[in-house]
């Protein structure tokens, strides 16, 4: 690591909906260890969240944003003429200076570190992949449904009319309700969830929901249901790590019998006309 200095950056993002999760990014803060030098940039583009967020508040996001700016430029200030100030420990502990973790709107992602020779380039690198690259329009993103898609039409194309309907499991202290289930002996339900998010926490949050979501409802239950989740990957390569990740967690949920990503479509299909025609008559 001869000549390289580590860092850590943590990523300002904008949470319309705190229950939903839904969020873009719209701010990075980089702090290098050792010479304590900070690097801030913010976007107050409101275009791009009008886009994804029609409700928004124009006024109070913009005077949020500037209030973030003017109190990051102070404490960056202090760090730099007093080199050391008491809990500056990395960018997300110098960002909770500025704005403390509470309720509102602004939020701070986890810290993520690293190594580089280049500080400038490194912060050029991070604000490109976490904030530039969605500024200059919503991102299409494809829904639970569009995922669905390709498995409705090829059971189509295979004259397959399966009878899906809804089935709810309840446990004792939750329930949850699986909209495509088939009977064949048991119970088989089929989720389609895509992950073509816009940033890795939200794909690994959409994961973590489900999870505990399931782990809630198998409390307590004796129904028996085989879940067989069909993955959408984000159109954003850089986010595969996240979706592995997602992948992973959702292997491990409770009535989980597989995870499929949508390049193995086709097999999914097959087993879904093979439950369709070894139903009882």
């Amino acid at each position: 690591m001869t000549g390289k200095q580590a860092y850590s950056y943590t990523i300002l993002r904008y949470v319309h909906d705190v229950v939903s999760g839904e969020a873009l990014n719209v701010g990075v803060v980089v702090h290098m260890s050792a010479s304590q030098e900070v690097r801030m940039r913010t976007n107050k583009t409101i275009g791009r969240l009008r886009g994804a967020f029609p409700d928004l508040d124009r006024r109070a996001f913009v005077s949020a944003m500037e209030a973030v700016d003017r109190s990051f430029r102070t404490v960056a200030g202090r760090l730099t003429t007093e080199f050391r100030l008491d809990g500056i420990s990395d960018a997300r502990s110098l960002a909770l200076a500025v704005l403390p973790a509470d309720d509102s709107a602004l939020q701070w992602s986890s810290a993520g570190a690293g190594f580089t020779d280049d500080p400038a380039r490194t912060f050029e690198e991070l604000y490109e992949r976490y904030v530039a690259r969605y500024a200059a329009g919503t991102v299409n993103r494809r829904t639970d449904e569009e995922i669905w898609r390709p498995v409705r039409d090829g059971l189509a194309k295979r004259g397959i009319d399966a009878p899906f309907g809804s089935k709810t499991v309840a446990g004792a202290h939750d329930r949850i309700e699986f909209g495509r289930a088939l009977k064949n002996g048991r119970w088989h339900a089929y989720e389609p969830l895509s992950m073509d998010l816009a940033d890795a926490d939200r794909i690994k949050d959409k994961a973590r929901r489900w999870r505990g979501h399931l782990a809630a409802v198998a409390e307590g239950t004796s129904e028996q249901v085989d879940l067989h989740f069909l993955l959408g990957r984000p159109q954003n390569a850089m986010l595969n790590d996240a979706y592995e990740t997602a992948k992973a967690i959702l292997q491990h949920a409770p009535f989980a019998k597989e995870v499929v990503d949508e390049d193995n479509v086709d097999d999914l299909v097959a087993s879904i006309e093979q439950e369709y025609r070894d139903r009882p008559s």
